[in-house]
């Protein structure tokens, strides 16, 4: 009787044994390869859809902007699948190459080019046809040319027998904008073209050009007079994508460079 309890107690303990190192560290190896595995899914199934997503979103922009290309749209953050769940993207960068603007009056516009904005918060909906950002911030640059749309370009008396007419604007250096104004005199037979730098800041929302100061013209010094209605000047920038407003400008050697910021702007719907 002893013997055959014996023998029983060892068929039990050799059906339980423990699980030799080698055996576990084989175990382990299985587990980390099918989680690296898993992991490697996942990263190709998030990367798929963040590309769907950033091309549904460019495709929204463009039809709501009227733009001629595609914009460049970078949604960043990791993993975007729990951010699309969530139906809020933390982080979205959007690049417009080129984008026309209305100058206000007349059916004017501008061009302004290399728009970049940097948007926070984005909600949307499930088929991407509505799409809103808390917060934005951005820059572009406005070329001197199209910056010559706002200028007086045609000749105008600023006193009597002497007109003056805007010829360029082109970068004075040390953040000031050259201003190339064309006088005439024709009593004296004289037509020269003088340069006055002026500082360029944002006033009312708009783009403002004030000459720091004016040079006499045919003795008389006009600088209080209606000269200032030729060198100074303002330029609109109305409708700029989603509701985003003017805050700074800057020149610098390619043009005027602003920065642009708002609140609750509609990208798409």
């Amino acid at each position: 009787m002893r013997l055959g309890r014996g023998r029983a107690s060892y068929g039990v303990g050799a059906g339980s044994r423990s699980p030799t190192p080698g055996e576990m560290m084989r175990a382990l190896r299985i587990i980390v390869v099918l989680v690296v595995i898993l992991g490697g899914l996942f990263v190709i199934a998030d990367r798929v859809a963040v590309h769907f997503a950033e091309g549904e979103v460019a495709d929204r922009v463009k039809a709501r902007e009227n733009l001629a290309s595609t914009p460049d749209v970078d949604i960043n953050g990791f993993p975007f699948l729990t951010q699309l769940a969530g139906g809020s993207l933390d982080d979205v960068e959007l690049g417009i190459a080129s984008y026309p603007v209305s100058t206000g009056g007349q059916g004017g516009t501008i061009r302004i080019d290399d728009l970049k904005a940097h948007l926070k918060d984005v909600t949307f909906s499930g088929d991407y046809s509505s799409a809103t950002a808390a917060t934005g911030t951005g820059s572009a640059t406005i070329a001197y040319d199209q910056l010559m749309k706002a200028a007086k370009t045609e000749p105008t008396e600023v006193a009597p027998g002497v007109t003056a007419q805007i010829t360029g604007l082109g970068d004075g250096g040390d953040g000031k904008v050259k201003v190339k104004v064309k006088v005439g005199v024709p009593a004296l037979g004289v037509h020269p073209t003088l340069s006055v730098l002026s500082s360029v800041d944002v006033k009312s929302g708009k783009v403002s050009l004030h000459a720091d100061s004016l040079p006499a013209i045919a003795g008389a010094n006009l600088a209080d007079g209606t000269l200032r209605q030729i060198t100074d000047f303002q330029q609109a920038l109305d409708q700029l994508p989603g509701g985003i407003e003017l805050d700074q400008v800057r020149a610098t050697p390619d043009g005027l460079r602003i920065t642009v910021k708002g609140t609750d702007l509609k990208l798409a719907g």
